[in-house]
């Protein structure tokens, strides 16, 4: 794999992890305008602990109050912020882990690698984005997640695995309906990202290490670094631009490139 593809590749996955623009379909999509092949799942993994390495670094207050937490959490006291935010994060966690099993073991997760599909939601849900903006009282902050909230917006995640639909923009939407506010809806969504990311690439993980080589591992720990610090950016960006615009440049991006998928698809 060429340098310069390997930057594209895990650039793209840093800045688009982060931005509710999906980034496994701008992953799927990558190969397919290129002619090049599938990076394969060792390069998925470093681009994953890339862009896992940004959101904790960025938001390492909140990762090191609920690491502090958690054996608090384990011995069931929930009375404190830290034990409370660990226990959210893994419940909002599970339906992600569920849905992305039963997609695996039926071999759905191949068949919705599609244009069409990537085309259809990267529009609809890009609109369910704007609507849920467009609706939200902006009331409600990250110290006010519940219980409900978090099995609400871990539905919404697990959602998120239709390629195109993109996690982080499935999440805000769902924040943004129960009434956070634009940043902090951004916050949970990126908080909720690390244990699904954690959990994303240790299963990855368990099937690639029979691939390991010296050549792979140099391209893998290039990769990471790349995803790592346009990921820090993406995450920087995205975060100041919320304390003054809305999530419409964002819809636009979405229904742009849907519209442009979807003719490309049935052309």
């Amino acid at each position: 794999m060429s340098l310069i593809y390997l930057f594209t590749l895990a650039v793209v996955q840093g800045l688009t992890e982060f931005l509710p623009i999906s980034s496994s379909a701008h992953l799927i999509l990558l190969p397919q305008l290129t002619g090049a092949a599938d990076q394969g799942q060792v390069i998925d993994v470093a681009v994953h602990v890339g862009t896992l390495g940004a959101v904790v670094l960025y938001f390492w207050a909140d990762v090191k109050l609920g690491l502090l937490g958690i054996p608090d959490m384990l011995r069931g006291r929930l009375d404190n912020p830290g034990a409370r935010l660990a226990f959210l994060l893994m419940i909002a966690t599970i339906p992600v882990i569920l849905f992305g099993l039963v997609l695996k073991l039926t071999g759905l997760d191949d068949q919705l690698r599609s244009v069409a599909v990537i085309g259809w939601t990267m529009l609809g849900f890009g609109l369910v984005l704007y609507w849920a903006d467009q609706t939200s009282d902006g009331e409600k902050a990250d110290t006010d997640w519940t219980l409900r909230d978090a099995v609400v917006m871990g539905i919404w995640q697990a959602v998120a695995l239709i390629p195109g639909t993109s996690r982080s923009g499935a999440t805000i939407t769902g924040a943004l309906f129960l009434g956070y506010n634009r940043r902090d809806a951004a916050k949970l969504s990126m908080l909720m990202s690390i244990p699904t990311i954690i959990a994303s690439a240790a299963l990855l993980s368990v099937e690639v290490i029979a691939e390991a080589n010296t050549e792979l591992a140099g391209e893998a720990a290039i990769a990471a670094l790349f995803a790592f610090l346009s990921a820090l950016l993406a995450l920087t960006l995205l975060m100041k631009l919320l304390k003054t615009i809305s999530y419409t440049p964002f819809v636009i991006y979405r229904v742009i490139l849907g519209v442009g998928l979807l003719i490309w698809a049935y052309s």
